[in-house]
């Protein structure tokens, strides 16, 4: 049975699960999939399944980041 998600060598995370990335982002999954259509999130193909990179959620945030300007 596959992970949950998907580690490098050093036990990082590489790839997660829409699941996945529902529970790290906080976010539900109709916005994540509307992010990714958006092409705010980047998603990859694995086989039939949609997997993030982690690398793209650190994108994301950084994105999130930039729009919100610091008024916060």
């Amino acid at each position: 049975m596959a992970t949950a998600v998907e580690h490098d060598l050093a036990g990082e995370p590489v790839l997660y699960r829409i699941k996945d990335a529902m529970k790290v982002l906080n976010l539900s999954r109709t916005v994540i999939y509307e992010q990714i259509r958006a092409g705010r999130l980047r998603a990859v193909r694995q086989g039939r399944a949609r997997r993030i990179p982690v690398s793209a959620i650190h994108e994301y945030v950084a994105l999130l980041e930039r729009e919100a300007g610091g008024d916060w």
